[in-house]
């Protein structure tokens, strides 16, 4: 049993349905912060796989390493619990009654989370939903390549009206989320197992009716769509950069890298960033975003990485690197919404001294989690940790986001997410707004921000598909099916 490989990461994992985040956690090399590899003491042995065990294991981490050690609650009782989580819930949940740690501590499995850091892979449809609160409707957002929903016409703006094993058992999705809400809808659509088969019944976006028969498989998702992940758009002569970033996993870096480079080359400036649906990831992936978009800060402060007082040796501050595909981005427009979280919420936050009032957050608020995890392994039972072990400042030392990204960004422009529309298209809303941010023209704030009263009206409201245990993917990918 070990420490996940030294695996410093940020991401957020929570119930979507309740609280509109989105997920993230992984392995790989230490980015963002810290030195050697933390040994967790006592180390456990490889018997330790009966839920006693487990606990011990898991408590014994908690009081060595967690960000927030005043708000631990050890004196709950093990034996009260049948499952893991429940217990580590238990454990912080006093941090979370702070809204500290809105369940960033989980368990999750060594071998998925690993396959999905490495390679961005998973088993599903290959598609995102989200479903209207108020209408009781679930809509494909965003379908991904490589997929097997893409082909058989899954794809953004259409429509699931109905579900099932078989043509002869349909179920509406009206009546699903009517009876159980979107947990029914996720229990009908069955687990992440390759091969399993559900028959919908989906409207697509030109109000074409049909039903189609799709089975799970394994499949690679690609952190830039080859689609419309990274463009030029040409607005009235200007040439304005368009990057969407799906995920931060390890196969994002040469997409990231060629991206830009077309960037550099084409003399771009001015950059939408578009996290709208980003939950977040590994903050190596976030530094090199961090480099790629600010050559003009090269060894000026990215971000400052801190863990709990007695773990202060590992504290970093992480400058920004050279890269030879950067830009020196002179306004920038991040879009986010409430899924937008951890390393993109890292990202934004990082350019807020450089930028100032030459950057702009653009949709809705984002979810609010300046923190991230290390993970803490036993391999003997496929056992992943994923502990909140530090926060994340930018250059000024702000951090403190909890509440999202809306408080602190110089300047914000509320804006739809219009699923009628394809992402990367200058017509879709969010993006029509942040062109005419950088426009230099003015747009409503997102409430949220200082000085701004009531709720936005973002009609319709939805909200990303996420079920009550997610997948390591669908933590990191919300929505995700």
């Amino acid at each position: 049993m070990r420490m996940g490989r030294t695996s410093f990461t940020i991401g957020l994992v929570a119930a979507l349905s309740a609280c509109g985040g989105g997920g993230s956690s992984s392995p790989g090399p230490v980015a963002g912060g810290g030195g050697a590899t933390p040994t967790p003491t006592p180390t456990p042995t490889t018997a330790a796989c009966s839920l006693a065990n487990r606990q011990q294991f898991v408590r014994d981490v908690l009081n060595e390493w967690y960000l927030f050690p005043a708000e631990l609650d050890t004196s709950v009782n093990p034996g009260s619990f049948t499952d893991l989580q429940s217990y580590i819930d238990a454990l912080v949940a006093p941090a979370r009654a702070n809204s500290k740690d809105r369940f960033f501590t989980y368990i999750t499995s060594i071998a998925e989370e690993d396959a999905f850091f490495n390679s961005g892979s998973s088993a599903g449809f290959g598609i995102r939903l989200g479903y209207d609160t108020s209408a009781n409707r679930v809509f494909v957002i965003e379908a991904f390549e490589g997929g097997p929903g893409l082909p058989a016409g899954f794809d953004r703006g259409v429509e699931l009206l109905s579900v099932g094993t078989s043509a002869s058992n349909l179920q509406t999705i009206s009546s699903l989320m009517s009876s159980g809400g979107p947990q029914a809808v996720i229990n009908a659509l069955g687990d992440a197992t390759p091969g399993l088969t559900r028959v919908f019944s989906i409207r697509e976006a030109s109000g074409t009716t049909r039903q189609v028969t799709v089975a799970k498989a394994n499949f690679a998702l690609d952190p830039v769509s080859n689609r419309y992940g990274a463009k030029i758009i040409n607005d009235g002569g200007k040439q304005v950069g368009y990057l969407n970033l799906r995920t931060f996993i390890n196969t994002a870096d040469p997409d990231l890298r060629t991206a830009f480079s077309n960037f550099r080359a084409q003399g771009v400036t001015e950059v939408i960033v578009d996290f709208r649906y980003n939950g977040g990831g590994l903050v190596s992936t976030a530094g090199l975003m961090g480099d790629l978009l600010g050559a003009a800060n090269v060894g000026q402060v990215f971000s400052y990485t801190t863990l709990r007082p007695s773990k202060a040796s590992m504290n970093e501050t992480r400058p920004f690197g050279a890269q030879p595909e950067a830009i020196a981005a002179t306004k920038i427009a991040f879009i986010g919404r409430g899924g937008t979280a951890s390393a993109s919420e890292l990202v934004t936050n990082a350019f807020i001294p450089y930028l100032g009032n030459n950057m702009a957050l653009v949709g809705a608020n984002t979810f609010g989690k300046p923190v991230g995890q290390f993970g803490f392994d036993v391999d003997a039972c496929d056992d992943r940790l994923r502990a909140v072990t530090f926060r994340t400042e930018n250059a000024n030392r702000q951090g403190d986001y909890y509440t999202g990204l809306a408080s602190v960004v110089p300047n914000t422009c509320r804006a739809n997410d219009d699923i009628s529309v394809q992402l990367g298209d200058p017509a879709e809303a969010s993006i029509a707004a942040a062109l005419e941010f950088l426009a230099g023209r003015a747009c409503s704030p997102i409430a949220g921000t200082p000085g701004v009263q009531g709720t936005q009206s973002l009609a319709p409201a939805r909200t990303l598909l996420q079920p009550d245990i997610p997948t390591p993917a669908q933590r990191e990918v919300p929505g995700l099916f």
